[in-house]
């Protein structure tokens, strides 16, 4: 589950990490009024004011703007609130931007040049150890920093028996040439901003840029956050952050129906039931010359109603020329998945693209004969190969 900003910045806070103070407004009044607070509070007289959406690079598309006086921060509000942002992380429609986080300025003059610095906070899949990346190069994109300058870019990889400790969290000040008061605050900010990402179960904690202010505070700017779903259910105030309207309209409404659904660019549609089956359809699907259009684990209640359910979602897609049903029976007999895609094809009417259902395991023979004999325009297979080459007819 991704987060926004600024809710990313309240998880951060509440572990310790100091963080660019700001408040989220929905109206350009909102914003004046949310200024004016910050003034009182921090004493800032410029505001940063920030799009909020779920994607990176939003000052590339015109999301994040600096207001040195009120007037503008209205001005700018009223211009990012409501627009389709577009950045290199969205489609080219862009997403539409529903509230602004009005954010101090931190980038005061003091006796230190302000440092921008990159770090994030992930599993490495190869070891499985969290590991913090970071980067003198903050503020930048850290896929062109790893391209052009690799030998920038710095990794401490965690023993998840023990946890970071001491010497790692100076080693990461110490890689990044800081010393003094900085070296002290960023010893603290990166042992904070581990436990942060450890005790929230999150996936991601990207802050791109991690700034030494003119006075040496080390504070985040920026927060990408990515909440692991499956441990929502400790977290039960991480999950009322959940913002659908970011989110794929028709995973939203799978999930709600209980359904495995992830959507793709593709031609062929897939209903599958079990992860690791769905996974080797999608291989099938592209050795046959197509190209899978989704994710779908029906799992194994695989009833008429379910069923019907995932129809409907694969055919929200105007880009599905084929749906491919592969169904094992094991726990769920295939009579009855049979008998469920027979029911849903005759309670949606005519579905006007091709079906191939694939059953195989408990009453096989039984599902077959039963989608033969429908008289439904529904073709059946047994065998993997049989599958993919029908895949093939109906996609020539």
């Amino acid at each position: 589950m991704n987060l926004h900003e600024y809710q990313g910045k309240e998880i951060l806070n509440s572990f310790g990490v100091e963080i660019q103070r700001g408040i989220v407004a929905t109206t350009p009044k909102e914003a004046v009024e949310a200024a004016k607070k910050l003034t009182e509070q921090t004493g800032t007289g410029w505001h940063v004011i920030k799009a909020q959406v779920h994607a990176g690079g939003r000052g590339k598309g015109g999301g994040v703007k600096l207001a040195k006086n009120l007037q503008e921060v209205e001005d700018i509000a009223g211009k990012i609130i409501g627009m389709d942002l577009v950045t290199p992380q969205t489609s080219a429609e862009g997403k539409r931007v529903h509230q602004v986080l009005v954010a101090e300025d931190v980038y005061y003059p003091g006796d230190n040049e302000p440092e921008e610095y990159y770090m994030s906070v992930l599993l490495n899949r190869s070891t499985g150890r969290n590991m913090i990346m970071y980067s003198t190069e903050g503020g930048m994109d850290i896929e062109t920093v790893a391209e052009e300058t690799p030998h920038l870019i710095f990794t401490e990889e965690i023993d998840p028996a023990v946890g970071l400790l001491g010497f790692q969290a100076r080693r990461v000040a110490f890689n990044l040439g800081l010393s003094g008061k900085a070296f002290k605050e960023m010893t603290k900010f990166v042992t904070a901003l581990y436990k942060a990402y450890n005790e929230s179960d999150s996936s991601l904690f990207e802050i791109n840029p991690v700034l030494k202010t003119s006075d040496d505070r080390i504070i985040a700017v920026d927060a990408k956050v990515s909440i692991d779903d499956n441990a929502l259910f400790r977290h039960k105030d991480y999950e009322e952050m959940r913002d659908k309207r970011e989110e794929n309209p028709v995973e939203v409404e799978a999930k709600e129906k209980g359904l495995n659904y992830v959507d793709l660019d593709g031609n062929v549609g897939c209903m599958v039931n079990g992860a690791g089956l769905a996974m080797a359809t999608m291989d099938l699907i592209k050795q046959a010359g197509g190209e899978p259009a989704n994710f779908l684990d029906v799992g194994g209640t695989a009833d008429a109603e379910r069923v019907e359910a995932a129809f409907k979602l694969i055919l929200k897609d105007p880009s599905v020329k084929a749906i491919l049903i592969n169904i094992f029976g094991g726990i769920v007999r295939c009579d009855r998945v049979a008998q469920g895609v027979i029911d849903a094809y005759k309670n949606m009417g005519t579905i006007h693209v091709p079906i191939i259902v694939r059953l195989q395991g408990t009453n096989a023979d039984i599902a077959k004969k039963l989608i033969d004999d429908s008289g439904l325009d529904v073709q059946s297979a047994i065998e993997f190969q049989e599958a993919a080459d029908k895949v093939k007819e109906v996609l020539s």
